[in-house]
């Protein structure tokens, strides 16, 4: 088995916001278009793998949909003749032909494990060792509104069954978040989690503010800060528990983060760290740890989400926040039949061998670059 083809698609995703006009919005940015980019990769024997990877623009981490693509442009030609089923071999394919750029690898590394669970004819779940849950909880991101609007938001979102709701805070007065803060605290039902998610949008004096005022509030504060030295710098001072997001670069962030007491739990992007590859790694660790986490990407299709999915159902539920895709903000489906979607607040595996997605590449047009 071997890999004979390497396809590269660059594809335009519009955000679609909770209202007509209005974008994804953070503490630091406004998103109103994203561009994602697909790998295909080909093999001898008629299988087709895929694989995904879309940065949440140009100022969420040190990435972009471009220089994606022009990592792949580095390391495509070297997958040509390897064996997609030997993982391990390709991952270091790539890391011998470029340094870093994780985010670009991750779309072949997914695309490798897509091939191999057709190849084999089981699912990715199953070749990660098993789903432990045919349906998967999700978590909802209420966007930075009024308090009033948060509030009304969060009650929608748990009465449709989402055990777990993400409140955006950050790049506002203090007091403006406090007050969203209790206001969906508030109305939340027992058993209904919250994180309060700066998107690095506090200072410490921010985080510590908040903390203090919101006691009483059960949450978690998820990446407060926008260094790992700063969310260090809170440990002892804040009231809640700490979830590194976009300073979980990698497996060594997340070992030395939870070796230095940092950090209680991670928001955890597939392509953030490398792929399923790494991202098997992360779960098996924050196992070990009793480090909860969750499993998604920073956006992307059907792809992206298919692979947070798989990877998500094998983590134990006591240890699990959920994933979180991007389907309520995209128009479409790469897959119309088993495209990933929300169901109440849970998302279903789709059945079949790999991701379980057979996309409808017509809707990609022309490869942008190919490798033969």
């Amino acid at each position: 088995m071997k890999i004979a083809e390497v396809d590269v698609f660059q594809h335009d995703l519009p955000v679609r916001g909770p209202e007509q006009g209005v974008p994804y919005r953070m503490a630091l940015q406004d998103v109103w278009h994203l561009d994602t980019t697909i790998v295909r990769l080909a093999c001898d024997d008629g299988t087709i793998g895929y694989g995904e990877t879309c940065p949440l623009g140009s100022t969420y981490q040190p990435e972009h949909a471009r220089g994606a693509r022009a990592a792949l442009a580095e390391v495509a030609p070297h997958l040509i003749g390897l064996d997609p089923t030997a993982l391990g071999r390709v991952n270091a394919a790539m890391d011998e032909a470029l340094m870093g750029h994780r985010y670009a690898k991750a779309a072949v590394d997914v695309a490798c494990w897509d091939a191999t669970g057709k190849i084999y004819g089981v699912r990715v779940c199953d070749l990660l060792g098993g789903a432990v849950r045919e349906r998967v909880p999700s978590y909802h991101g209420v966007l930075v509104a009024s308090p009033e609007d948060a509030a009304a938001d969060a009650d929608r979102r748990q009465a449709e069954g989402f055990p777990r709701i993400q409140l955006k805070v950050g790049g506002r007065p203090v007091a403006e978040d406090v007050a969203a803060l209790r206001a969906v605290a508030a109305i939340l039902r027992p058993g209904v989690r919250l994180s309060a998610d700066a998107n690095k949008g506090w200072t410490t004096r921010d985080a510590i503010q908040v903390s203090q005022a919101c006691r009483d509030v059960a949450m978690v504060l998820e990446q407060p800060c926008q260094t790992y030295e700063e969310m260090a710098s809170l440990v002892g001072k804040v009231c809640h528990p700490i979830y590194l997001d976009e300073s979980a670069t990698g497996l060594a962030a997340v070992v030395t983060s939870i070796g230095q007491g940092v950090a209680d739990g991670f928001g955890m992007k597939v392509s953030r760290v490398g792929g399923i590859s790494a991202m098997r790694a992360v779960r098996d660790v924050c196992a070990a740890a009793r480090r909860p986490h969750t499993v998604d990407d920073t956006w992307g299709g059907d792809l992206a989400a298919a692979a947070s999915l798989h990877v998500g159902a094998t983590v134990d539920p006591a240890n699990f926040e959920g994933p979180w895709i991007a389907e309520p903000y995209v128009d479409g489906h790469y897959d119309d039949k088993h495209g990933i979607h929300l169901d109440g607040g849970w998302i279903g595996l789709p059945p079949g061998p790999g991701l379980g997605i057979t996309p409808d590449e017509s809707q990609w047009g022309d490869p942008v670059m190919s490798f033969r």
